[in-house]
């Protein structure tokens, strides 16, 4: 373990990423699956991520920016990949060049990534988005039938081929959502149009890990696995992780920074929103806001402390905060945990998102660069030897 480490340290298991990609492709067994490592892999090390999820049978892969796309490129990965979040000037050639399949949602993407095929002398993978609800990116359905007349021609000559019709629901996460069936009424009359151009793709996907639990009638080709590849549960009102059979991958802990034992009515953190109150022992953690923890959570964050589940006492500061062990005691060294999957009777990354009025997505991914991701594969046995082919772990 480096020094940074000894601090604090996110433990990525990519075993539980392996287990949670075979679980979640047994629930749509007829469709493909990809694994969206964007963000950095959810805030848990998209490179490693992405490997563990290949190894499970995870034919695509997913990002939002393009530089995430050429980093897996960069690491070695030569599969199917999407990247979706392009704006004018993008670098549309280098991921052209690097058999990239590239989102367009509207005209001006059809003809820069058309421009840039031509350029490189390649045809370039395109794959159309449709607006069928969630309002952000995507081609209005007013605009959809331009726009795969538009695709079907440079099509025709050589300059790009379609290999995917996507969308993206807006409340798959919300069980009965009326806007569900609208979604996908609106995406199949989206396929009737493209087909009727004359379009053809390889795949088409609208099912995010939500509707993959919960939608079988939309898994289609293919299904977008994000949150839940990770091992974290996309809903509350879904169920927990381990209802789907999924296991938290990251493991959040830290080193108590220092243990003392204080008086009653000794203020703790900034504005004394918590006070002792009796004697007590308190133990410092040396994890803050500028770390990823939300601050929104003063008082309220759990954390597993000298075997027993606290919550933190005042406000959450920028590098560290304070829990209340009573009558309990601790030693400077001895580990927190934020969170985890939970065997040990700690925390999942669920009961910080409740905590903090948010939702898992956020705890998993604001965590900082100063936490140094470790990744271990607890199916493979480490022999301690340095260099020994068995061990995958280490600081990333």
């Amino acid at each position: 373990m480096n020094e940074t480490a000894k601090r604090a340290r996110a433990t990525i298991d990519v075993a539980a990423v392996r287990s949670n990609v075979r679980a979640l492709r047994g629930r749509a067994p007829r469709a493909e699956l990809m694994a969206v490592v964007k963000a950095d892999g959810y805030g848990h090390g998209a490179v490693p991520c992405a490997r563990a999820a290949r190894q499970a049978g995870a034919s695509w892969l997913g990002t939002a920016l393009p530089e995430e796309a050429f980093a897996l490129r960069a690491a070695g990965d030569t599969g199917r990949l999407l990247c979706w979040l392009w704006t004018p000037g993008g670098p549309w050639g280098k991921a052209v060049e690097q058999d990239i399949d590239v989102s367009v949602s509207a005209l001006w993407a059809l003809h820069e990534v058309s421009e840039a095929a031509r350029a490189c002398g390649r045809t370039a993978r395109v794959q159309l988005k449709i607006d069928t609800g969630l309002g952000r990116n995507g081609s209005q359905p007013a605009d959809w039938r331009e726009l795969t007349a538009a695709a079907r021609k440079a099509e025709a000559d050589g300059v790009i081929k379609v290999t995917g019709l996507w969308s993206h629901f807006a409340c798959a996460d919300e069980p009965g959502h009326p806007s569900i069936p609208l979604q996908m009424a609106a995406f199949d009359e989206a396929l009737a149009v493209a087909g009727a151009a004359g379009l053809r793709p390889e795949v088409r996907h609208i099912a995010n890990t939500p509707a993959l639990l919960t939608l079988p009638e939309s898994h289609f080709d293919l299904v977008r696995t994000g949150i839940g590849i990770y091992g974290v549960s996309p809903s509350a009102e879904l169920g927990t992780p381990h209802d789907f059979g999924l296991r938290p991958a990251m493991t959040l802990e830290a080193s108590l920074a220092s243990v003392k034992r204080a008086p009653g009515g000794h203020g703790i953190s900034y504005g004394h929103h918590y006070t002792t109150p009796g004697d007590t022992t308190l133990a410092l953690v040396p994890l803050g806001y500028a770390d990823g923890i939300p601050r929104n959570a003063s008082g309220s964050g759990p954390v597993l402390v000298a075997g027993k589940w606290r919550t933190v006492a005042g406000r959450i500061a920028m590098d560290q905060f304070v829990v209340d062990l009573g009558g309990d005691s601790a030693q400077a060294g001895d580990t927190a945990v934020l969170f985890g999957p939970g065997d040990r009777g700690e925390p999942i990354a669920e009961d910080w998102a409740r905590a903090a009025g948010s939702i898992g997505y956020e705890i998993v991914t604001r965590i900082g660069t100063r936490v140094p991701r470790v990744h271990v594969d607890t199916n493979v046995v480490d022999t301690g030897v340095e260099g020994d082919p068995t061990r995958t772990g280490g600081a990333q």
